[in-house]
């Protein structure tokens, strides 16, 4: 089947040019100028006034099935990140059972086959059972279809195992994704360490639990030469130390959320668990340093850090939610909205961000881009026209998102994933 569009804005190595995209069957065919007046399409959509973009690409998600499927399933969260843009997405371990042997690897791998609406690239453990203890067989996993490791939602405590998984990592030449976090400075705290945790009576979080862990880790990384990734990096500290080891040649690349370039703790108004999130909202200094690290290459790429939860476990405050907000649905309309219409962010650097520089962080050659011969996953957005973001919109199970009833541009209109269409706006 040839799908033609035609006349958008479209989004190309770098580029943004008024040109018409073809779809053959799964694939790109061609990308170019009047292409209307060459082919024969079965379908053709207009995209007149439209961005059209490579379907971006999420290298952090939780997608919570098999073990907590209360809180999302393989369905509901690939449906969502279609609904976002989003055609691939790195769906993280903590799962029960935890995929940490092959035999759970290949299981995973049919599962996310079965029920994906998206492409899920499955994370594999670091250590057996993510308890931070003994490292697992990397080249197995990988043979099993692991495309990166991570014990996400715990940090590696241990200098001594984190030394280990790097090693057996290299080797491997699997990426290793760390959530960056000393438990020992945590202090039982459910907000950032501050003013707004005084003011509300909230234990702190010392922003030091992440940039002390992060320095650990990058004096390791530059020893072993793994492939080290950053996830949710959110302080100051934590941009300086990575634009440190990437003067030193360390083989290192991080991501930062919308949440954390967006929002502040002096944005938490009241005791609402839907700001309850780990790396939790930090200082206007951090949020600063973090939008200038985006515009100068230190920060890599962004990732939403999908963390679907039931409503229960977001109710009743800081000290009772569960850590995390939704993310996939909102996240390319809210950046835009904010970052690039204020002018803080160029359009090009922006979809740069969620596209060609996540696929480039961990290998991806046939995702994040629009080019004859590979996958056609693409999607259309309508740049002109706001929206209000509605909780009864979501495809998430989870609804814990604190931009609910925010006005946004920059809204998703179609999504094709290997020339499906998986997601349409409803008129």
């Amino acid at each position: 089947m040839l799908t033609l569009i035609k006349n958008g804005l479209v989004y190309q190595a770098g580029q943004l040019q008024k040109m018409d995209v073809l779809l053959q069957d799964d694939h790109f065919a061609a990308v170019g100028v009047a292409l209307a007046e060459l082919s024969d399409a079965d379908r053709v959509i207009d995209a007149a006034g439209k961005l059209v973009t490579p379907g971006f690409v999420d290298v952090h998600v939780h997608y919570r099935q098999p073990g907590f499927t209360q809180k999302e399933t393989i369905k509901t969260g690939s449906l969502a990140a279609a609904h976002g843009g989003f055609t691939t997405v790195g769906a993280m371990p903590n799962l029960d059972p935890v995929p940490d042997t092959p035999e759970k690897m290949e299981q995973m791998q049919a599962l996310n086959q079965k029920d994906g609406v998206v492409h899920i690239l499955q994370y594999a453990a670091i250590t057996k059972g993510r308890r931070g203890k003994e490292v697992n067989d990397y080249a197995a996993l990988k043979a099993a279809g692991a495309f990166a490791i991570s014990d996400d939602g715990n940090g590696i405590q241990s200098a001594a195992v984190m030394y280990q998984a790097m090693q057996h990592a290299a080797a491997a030449n699997l990426p290793l994704a760390e959530h960056i976090e000393d438990e020992s400075l945590l202090f039982n705290g459910v907000i950032n360490a501050g003013p707004k945790a005084q003011e509300l009576n909230l234990p702190g979080m010392l922003d030091l639990s992440e940039s002390s862990q992060l320095a650990r880790d990058l004096i390791l990384a530059q020893r072993t030469k793994v492939h080290y990734h950053a996830c949710h990096i959110s302080t100051k500290e934590s941009v300086a130390l990575i634009r440190w080891a990437k003067q030193q040649g360390i083989r290192v690349t991080c991501e930062a959320t919308p949440h954390h370039l967006l929002l502040t703790a002096d944005d938490i108004l009241a005791d609402d668990g839907n700001y309850k999130m780990n790396p939790p909202l930090r200082t206007r200094a951090d949020q600063a340093a973090l939008i200038a690290a985006l515009a100068d290459g230190t920060i890599d790429l962004i990732a939403t850090d999908h963390a679907p939860h039931a409503a229960d476990e977001k109710a009743g405050g800081f000290c009772h939610a569960a850590f995390g907000i939704t993310g996939s649905e909102t996240a390319f309309s809210l950046l835009y909205t904010k970052l690039v219409k204020t002018g803080q962010l160029t359009l090009p650097r922006l979809l740069e961000l969620l596209t060609s520089a996540p696929a480039k962080a961990f290998s991806l050659p046939t995702a994040g881009t629009i080019q004859p011969g590979e996958p056609a996953d693409l999607a259309i957005f309508d740049l002109q026209q706001p929206s209000q973001i509605r909780e009864s919109a979501y495809y998430s199970k989870g609804k814990n998102n604190p931009f609910t009833g925010e006005q946004i541009y920059g809204i998703t209109e179609m999504t094709f994933v290997s020339g499906r269409l998986v997601y349409q706006k409803e008129d």
